[in-house]
C-alpha cells in the first residue's frame, strides 16, 4: 500500500507522519489486498472564528473505486483519529457491498431520477457568494457508469454529491442527496429542450 502525506498551513513533522501511518494501517489492515493507494491531505484553517481548523482528509483508492472521508476538530491528531475511524467504517461498508450484491439491494432507476425540470430561481433572496479565489482544483477519470453504479461512488466520497458520466448518454450528470430524504440526479437538457433522449 502506498501512503502519501500532505499538509497545507502545516508542517507535516516526523511524530505526525508517524502517528498517521500508524493509524491508517490499522484502518486499512483488513482491506489491504484491494487498497492500492492512500492520500492524506492535513490541512490547519488560519481564520480564527473556525472551530473545527484541524482537517484531516483521506481518500482511499482501492479496486478502481475512490473512498474517501474528512473530519474537523481542534485537535490534529483527533482529527487522524476520527477519519481513520471513519474511513475504516466506508471500507468494511464497501467489501461488504461487493460480498453481498443482491437484487433487493439495487436501487430502481425510476426511484432516482426526477423528470421534472427545475422551476424558478434556485437561490431566491439570498446573495450568491463565491470565494475569493480558486482553492483547489481536482482532475479524475471519468468512466461511463449507471446511475445505480454512481449513487453507490456517492456513498463512499463522503460528499452530498457525486458527478458521473451518464453510460447511457454519455453526458455528465450529478447525483446528490436530496434534503428530505432520497436522491435526485442533475441532466442536461437535450436541444429540443426536454430530457436528452439523443442516445
Amino acid at each position: 500500500m502506498k501512503l502519501l502525506i500532505q499538509g497545507n498551513n502545516i508542517d507535516v513533522t516526523d511524530s505526525i507522519n508517524d502517528y498517521v501511518q500508524e493509524k491508517l494501517e490499522k484502518a486499512v489492515k483488513h482491506f489491504q489486498a484491494m487498497t492500492t493507494k492512500v492520500d492524506v491531505h492535513l490541512s490547519v484553517a488560519r481564520n480564527a472564528r473556525i472551530t473545527d481548523k484541524h482537517k484531516a482528509e483521506v481518500t482511499v483508492y482501492a479496486n478502481g473505486t475512490v473512498i474517501r472521508a474528512q473530519e474537523g476538530s481542534e485537535s490534529l491528531y483527533a482529527s487522524i483519529d476520527l477519519v481513520s475511524d471513519k474511513i475504516a467504517r466506508q471500507l468494511r461498508k464497501y467489501k461488504e457491498k461487493l460480498n453481498h450484491k443482491k437484487a433487493h439491494n439495487s436501487i430502481k432507476v425510476a426511484e432516482i431520477v426526477e423528470t421534472n425540470p427545475v422551476e424558478g430561481d434556485l437561490i431566491g433572496d439570498r446573495t450568491p457568494e463565491l470565494p475569493p479565489e480558486v482553492i483547489r482544483m481536482k482532475y479524475f477519470a471519468m468512466p461511463p457508469m449507471t446511475i445505480d453504479e454512481a449513487l453507490h461512488q456517492l456513498e463512499l466520497v463522503d460528499h452530498d454529491f457525486y458527478m458521473f458520466r451518464n453510460k447511457d448518454t454519455d453526458e455528465i450528470n450529478v447525483i446528490y442527496i436530496r434534503n428530505h430524504g432520497g436522491y435526485g440526479v442533475i441532466q442536461p437538457r437535450g436541444k429540443n429542450g426536454n430530457e436528452n433522449n439523443s442516445h
